[in-house]
């Protein structure tokens, strides 16, 4: 194993991800229930000791809700940019309180990590990179749109864990409120099936090497998994890119924990 990664959740009821290597494991925010998260560590067969550090991409409660108590439980230093603490009014010991700088690579034990701007109405939201023996895996959700400096960042992932959160005609056909509706829409809003399948075309032009996609953070009341999947396949054959040939494209359940994908 080089580098591995787990979605304990993803979608707007919570969000909780983890990348480890061999010796290191790092948690990628923490929407859900401590007991949740400490299940989804004993699923993946993670011990305790190996765990390293907890990355907060913004400040929303789907992404934050029990920082407190897993630090309680793990002494865990908690990463955040000091926009996002600024923001986030949680009571933790400030040496516990680390920040980083997008765009400029730090590391947690023997994984390297990159955060980098992504565009939700959230104080200064991020993506991540991680970076180990040769690997890499980029999460991207939480975002409105991708932008060419996104692209560039994530076109070199082995594993790429891409948001699709919505269909547009579910979300306009829907029962959210106009503004609710306007703000998924929005380039500050979520990434839409669409969205997904077009900057993935965009990757394989930049980047054709094999890799992996998860679709992640899909939209319990306008999104299913099938669509997802069929939209973003379409858009790829569209352009002549074929999964299981050109690229590997899966899913991630919103309230499941997934298989452990090893690098």
């Amino acid at each position: 194993m080089t580098l591995s990664f787990c979605s304990f959740s993803s979608g707007s009821s919570g969000n909780c991800y983890l990348v480890k290597s061999q010796s290191t494991a790092l948690l990628i925010d923490a929407g859900i229930s401590s007991k949740r998260v400490h299940d989804g560590l004993d699923q993946s067969v993670t011990p305790l000791n190996i765990l390293s550090g907890l990355l907060i991409t913004h400040e929303h409660s789907d992404h934050i809700k029990s920082i407190k108590t897993l630090w309680k439980k793990n002494q865990i230093n908690v990463y955040a940019n000091a926009n996002t603490w600024a923001a986030i009014k949680i009571d933790i010991p400030d040496d516990n309180k680390k920040s980083f700088i997008s765009g400029e690579i730090f590391s947690i034990g023997d994984i390297e990590i990159k955060a980098f701007n992504v565009f939700h109405d959230a104080t200064d939201p991020v993506g991540f990179s991680f970076y180990h023996e040769g690997k890499q895996i980029s999460i991207v959700t939480d975002t409105g749109h991708v932008t060419e400096e996104i692209l560039q960042e994530i076109a070199g992932a082995d594993l790429l864990i891409l948001e699709a959160n919505h269909d547009v005609n579910m979300l306009k056909i829907g029962r959210y409120p106009w503004f609710l509706k306007q703000r998924v829409l929005s380039e500050e809003g979520h990434l839409s099936n669409e969205a997904a399948g077009e900057a993935l075309v965009k990757i394989l032009s930049i980047n054709g090497k094999e890799r992996s996609v998860l679709l992640a953070h899909l939209s319990k009341e306008n999104n299913f998994p099938l669509m997802a999947y069929q939209t973003v396949k379409n858009i790829l054959e569209e352009k002549d890119y074929y999964i299981g040939r050109h690229i590997e494209v899966g899913m991630i359940v919103r309230d499941e924990i997934s298989f452990v994908y090893d690098l």
